[in-house]
């Protein structure tokens, strides 16, 4: 079994629908969080992400300033509100498969390979992505968001484990896990499968696809290897330019 990411590794090129929603949640109370803010813990369950954001340094201390208390959990529940109206809004418009995602799923079909999926987005949200997905012929054999563990997403390995419970794996050597998150990586390595992050299109880039193509080579290779590496220091056992090259570690 193959399992993989949805947004910025098989669908949502660049990973721009939460970043999006995120930022608008956070403006909603005052505070403009960078891009790598948001990204960093980009892959967790969403109430989980926000919490991570909370604790960066220079948002606590706006919060405090602006509310004479440090952010707690009522701070969670109205981000989290503003952030789930925003992406329910938009994330139809981020549900397009990526084309080697496209490519590599009928290959590892064509291989007797079952598709398994995780994802930090909740039921209700996967419903639009995995519709939208699936009538621009994209669709997995499964998929389990937190809402099916108890909300306990990555980096926990049960959302990968109930993957394999669905289709009878009996062993985590038959699994690999690829995603484009350092979040997908620890969820892996704590599943106790081959992990594979993936560069292009990824939210480790952080690029759109236009951006990406109007890059110059040695642009394009220098973030590539800062990608890579920050794939390898959290644990990742390899590193894919694009979902095709999976096809090598496979075989």
């Amino acid at each position: 079994m193959v399992i993989l990411d949805w947004a910025g590794t098989t669908v949502d090129y660049g990973c721009f629908a939460p970043v999006n929603a995120f930022k608008l949640a956070f403006e909603k109370v005052g505070i403009t969080p960078t891009v790598e803010e948001i990204r960093k813990p980009m892959g967790m369950l969403k109430r989980d992400h926000i919490g991570s954001m909370l604790e960066e340094e220079r948002i606590k201390n706006l919060w405090q300033e602006q509310n004479n208390s440090l952010p707690g959990q009522k701070a969670i529940d109205e981000i989290y509100r503003n952030f789930e109206t925003s992406l329910m809004e938009s994330l139809s418009e981020y549900a397009k498969p990526k084309k080697d995602a496209l490519i590599m799923v009928e290959w590892l079909r064509s291989h007797g390979i079952f598709i398994g999926s995780t994802t930090g987005y909740t039921d209700s949200m996967m419903e639009i992505v995995v519709k939208g997905a699936e009538d621009e012929g994209y669709s997995p054999d499964a998929w389990f968001s937190p809402d099916s563990v108890g909300g306990l997403g990555r980096p926990f390995p049960y959302m990968i484990f109930e993957n394999m419970r669905k289709f009878s794996i009996d062993s985590v050597k038959s699994v690999i896990k690829v995603g484009d998150t350092i979040s997908d990586i620890k969820e892996g390595k704590n599943a106790g499968v081959t992990t594979l992050g993936v560069l292009e299109g990824s939210s480790l880039m952080g690029l759109s696809e236009d951006e990406y193509k109007v890059l110059t080579e040695d642009e394009r290779w220098h973030l590539l290897d800062v990608a890579r590496k920050k794939y390898f220091d959290a644990g990742a056992d390899g590193v894919l330019l694009n979902l095709t090259e999976l096809k090598k570690w496979i075989k």
